[in-house]
Formats: structure tokens, C-alpha cells, sequence
């Protein structure tokens, strides 16, 4: 079938339609390439998605202590906004200055 002319010319458009299925195959949208791509994206997100479920986990917690008890709001008020209860006496310590060595 190579011996002919028309066999050559047959052969050489198989060779060149394959290349170009192959290249699609390979390059294409929807691709391999892109498959391999967007898996990678796929496992980024679901990473991100697990910290940031944790996170809200943890604020979900926080904001079922805070409508639950006292303790949660008096210890936000205490670190916070610096709040003292009545009869309570606030002692301010301060570090001595260094002196410097000139």
C-alpha cells in the first residue's frame, strides 16, 4: 500500500489527523492537561474549605459560650475593654526603666 502514490498521500493524512487528535488529546480544553489542572484546584479548595470549616467551628463555639453563661461576656469584658467588677481593686504594674549604659 506504500508503494503507491495514492498509499503515501493516505498514510501522510492518517500520520498528520492522529498528531492532531493527539495534540487535542493532550492540549486541548478539556484536556489531560486541564483534568490534571483542575484537580490540583480542586484539592487547594478543599483544603482551604477544611480550615476554614474549623475556624467556623470554633466561632460557632464561641458564640454558643457567649449566649450561654456570663463568664464567656465577663471575660471579653475583663481582657478586652480592661472592665473591673465592683469592689474589685486594679493594681497597674509597671516594668522599671532600664538605665541605659552610656
Amino acid at each position: 500500500m506504500l508503494t503507491s502514490f495514492f498509499g503515501r498521500v493516505l498514510f501522510l493524512i492518517s500520520a498528520i489527523i492522529f498528531c492532531v487528535l493527539q495534540s487535542l488529546l493532550w492540549m486541548g480544553d478539556g484536556g489531560i492537561l486541564d483534568a490534571q489542572q483542575i484537580k490540583e484546584e480542586v484539592a487547594n479548595q478543599k483544603a482551604q474549605n477544611k480550615k476554614l470549616a474549623e475556624r467556623n467551628r470554633i466561632l460557632q463555639a464561641e458564640v454558643d459560650d457567649l449566649k450561654s453563661g456570663t463568664e464567656a461576656i465577663e471575660g471579653h469584658a475583663r481582657s478586652d475593654l480592661g472592665m473591673i467588677q465592683e469592689g474589685e481593686t486594679f493594681f497597674l504594674v509597671t516594668a522599671t526603666p532600664k538605665p541605659s549604659s552610656e
